[in-house]
């Protein structure tokens, strides 16, 4: 489909293609169709000249394709709309045409292009929803009826966001729906200029605020990019002048780095025996425009990527390997969206190579399918209710019409939204959420312990992730493990992580009014505004349950350093000090540091003061476990808070032969407790079962050696 991104009202040269055609079909200009009105006569039975393009566009997808559908669809909708004309002048059915071929170009069905074409007859003639079932079923008018919807809102008006909301949920319930709407949005910007110019900033200040943004979270590339370029002439006229200039300019030049490194890319790939198509993708108008803003003065390169397709996933990491031998690679710039596909169903290689002058070539690597998928999303995936060719009757016996379908090859971030829209305690929290969320567009992948994933927006915290994974339970997390190790509820989580969330046993649980600073996610903001909505006497900030029946116990004075004689020194008459920091015990591997006084402390070789003594430069002294097996140490016990935890602790530990020397009890924070204790053990062979002991207790939910810096 073409990326064409001039305002129809100025005139200008049309902006770089953004999706590749298959070489046996000519370019077809989809400004043109909205422009002609190409209704010529036909036979009864034949195709209607009209529709010419929209077929050859249809089979080159699906060459076995009925047609017989899309013309009766066709003369129903000419017949019905004979007589309109839009604002530009020409006969209305050029505009469900023109829909129609956008959507037959991304690979759409023939369902989604027969309601296409009927889009509008239901909205603006006397065609009823009942007729379109009789005449084209059940599917047909579902995807009819859910356009209709859309059409109602009145992006102007007050009652905008109740209006909107209920159109996503009709969205949600079939992507399709949403996909018709945005070819239709297309094409009436590509003739907007035929409307006030204060009328076309209003459209085009949605489209940027809340269609492009839709259209990027449903994979649609070939529209969003088109659909960008079009606003940004509306919006930015004079920064989308100087691109045009740009972009003439060094359409210009006789010289072009991206031609001669997709000729050295191709000779590097046939060498290697790689089939592979190698292509320049040059970027769109708002590409170039932030290119420029970023870089600064924009040098060849900058103007375009370079594309490799190939048929294999494998393909794409052997032409990987190739061009980062061959060629310069700067690391750097290295994704896989191919391991890790993007939240929009996006899946590609990215790198960059460097030019002896210094200029950077971006290079994309993907199979001709994740090709598809990346340009056209959730159209290019077909009919999703389809029933496999090998599944029972019974189980596809599903009624199109009961708006509870379960989509699989809805992206992620769609099913997210039918969920939280549903929770928003009002239209106005749902409204401003929606528009924050859009204003997202970058996603992380986090990982479960369980290996399942978790995607969120860019900047996510911990609070995001356990309501998208818990939903109001959430109100019970009391912290998170992040890559292993204890994290609060507001850590920001990075793409990669892995999350272990941490639940309090109180079904009682109360979230934190802090934790709206916290949270990202619509999920995560809209359960915590509504419990506080539905809870307006909560204290500010929920207290955590007591760690003690009563009496704090107090801080002790630190124990003094004790010396060792279970510990052999290989210099005679030096004092033997086990350390503090780490309370090293048999069977730990220990080393050890002279000290002054003659003392050689001893540490466990992974304690932070090892690699701190030998930056500085001091001399290791070879230490071993002699025969004493006593052993003192000093644990810390991470726990729920509940009434008579400390009692029920101390009781294990006594029962595992432990004597506590000290004990300390930080005050709750976020009904998490933490506990150290230093105690002695008369066989350091113990301490295993110990540790295993104090984990036992209700409430405990990890126990560590101690680590002091």
């Amino acid at each position: 489909m073409s990326a064409e991104a001039t305002n129809p009202a100025t005139p200008g040269p049309a902006a770089p293609t953004a999706a590749v055609r298959r070489k046996a079909r000519p370019r077809i200009d989809l400004r043109r169709l909205g422009r002609a009105a190409l209704l010529g006569n036909a036979a009864r039975g034949r195709l209607p000249d009209a529709i010419g393009h929209v077929v050859e566009a249809h089979r080159a997808h699906y060459p076995d394709a009925d047609l017989e559908p899309l013309r009766r669809a066709y003369v129903l909708a000419e017949s019905s709309h004979r007589g309109q004309m839009r604002k530009s002048g020409e006969p209305y059915i050029t505009h469900p045409l023109a829909v129609t071929l956008i959507l037959a170009e991304l690979g759409a069905e023939t369902t989604t292009l027969t309601a296409s074409l009927l889009h509008d007859t239901v909205e603006d003639t006397e065609v009823t929803l009942d007729q379109v079932r009789e005449q084209f079923g059940e599917e047909v008018r579902y995807l009819v009826d859910g356009v209709t919807k859309l059409e109602k809102v009145d992006y102007g008006a007050a009652a905008e966001p109740e209006t909107f909301r209920k159109m996503l949920v009709a969205t949600g319930s079939d992507v399709r729906v949403m996909s018709i709407k945005l070819a239709d949005r297309l094409h009436n910007m590509r003739t907007l200029g035929v409307m006030r110019p204060e009328k076309q900033e209003r459209i085009a200040k949605v489209t940027r605020d809340v269609l492009i943004p839709l259209a990027e979270r449903l994979g649609v590339q070939a529209l969003k990019t088109e659909l960008e370029d079009l606003v940004f002439a509306i919006l930015h006229p004079e920064e989308y002048a100087h691109t045009r200039e740009l972009i003439a300019e060094n359409a210009a030049r006789a010289d072009d780095p991206l031609a001669e490194i997709s000729d050295e890319v191709r000779g590097v790939l046939r060498e290697a025996d790689i089939p592979a198509e190698v292509l320049i993708r040059p970027r769109h108008f708002v590409s170039v425009h932030r290119v420029s803003r970023k870089r600064g003065e924009l040098r060849g390169a900058d103007f375009g990527r370079l594309l490799v397709l190939v048929g294999e996933d494998a393909d794409c990491y052997a032409v990987l390997g190739e061009l980062h031998t061959c060629l310069t690679p700067v690391v750097s710039e290295f994704k896989d969206f191919i391991a890790v596909p993007k939240f929009n169903l996006y899946q590609s290689l990215h790198t960059a190579v460097a030019r002896a002058d210094g200029q950077v070539v971006e290079v994309l690597v993907r199979t001709h399918q994740m090709h598809k998928v990346a340009e056209a999303g959730v159209v290019a995936l077909g009919n999703p209710y389809a029933p496999a060719a090998d599944a029972p009757a019974a189980e596809t016996a599903e009624d199109p019409a009961d708006g509870e379908r379960a989509d699989p090859t809805r992206p992620g971030w769609l099913s997210r939204l039918l969920d939280w829209q549903k929770a928003a305690p009002d239209t106005d929290t749902f409204w401003s959420t929606l528009r924050e969320d859009l204003a997202q567009d970058r996603e992380i992948t986090v990982f479960r312990p369980d290996g399942g994933t978790l995607g969120l927006p860019e900047g996510a915290t911990c609070v995001d992730a356990a309501y998208a994974q818990y939903g109001e339970d959430a109100h019970a997390c009391i912290g998170a493990r992040v890559n292993g190790r204890l994290a609060t509820l507001s850590t920001v989580l990075r793409d990669g992580d892995t999350v272990q969330l941490l639940m309090g046993q109180d079904p009682a649980s109360e979230p934190s009014r802090e934790w709206l600073e916290h949270a990202h996610t619509p999920a995560a903001r809209i359960a915590i505004q509504r419990w506080l909505t539905t809870h307006p006497d909560a204290a500010e900030e929920p207290q955590a349950p007591a760690a003690a029946p009563t009496r704090p116990v107090p801080e002790p004075l630190a124990p003094t350093p004790r010396t060792a004689s279970a510990v052999v020194v290989d210099r005679p008459d030096a004092t033997v000090r086990l350390a503090g920091c780490c309370t090293p015990v048999p069977p730990d591997e220990v080393t050890g540091f002279a000290v002054r006084g003659g003392v050689v402390t001893v540490h466990r070789v992974e304690c932070a003061a090892v690699a701190h003594m030998k930056g500085t430069g001091r001399p290791e002294s070879a230490v071993s476990w002699g025969d004493s097996t006593a052993c003192r140490v000093t644990l810390v016990a991470e726990s729920f808070g509940r009434p008579h935890l400390l009692a029920d602790l101390t009781e294990a530990m006594a029962q595992e032969g432990a004597e506590i020397v000290s004990a300390t009890v930080e005050p709750p924070s976020q009904q998490r407790v933490r506990h150290t204790y230093t105690v002695e053990l008369p066989d350091a062979a113990h301490l295993p079962a110990l540790m295993r002991a104090m984990r036992n207790v209700a409430g405990v939910y990890d126990v560590g050696r101690a680590q002091h810096q």
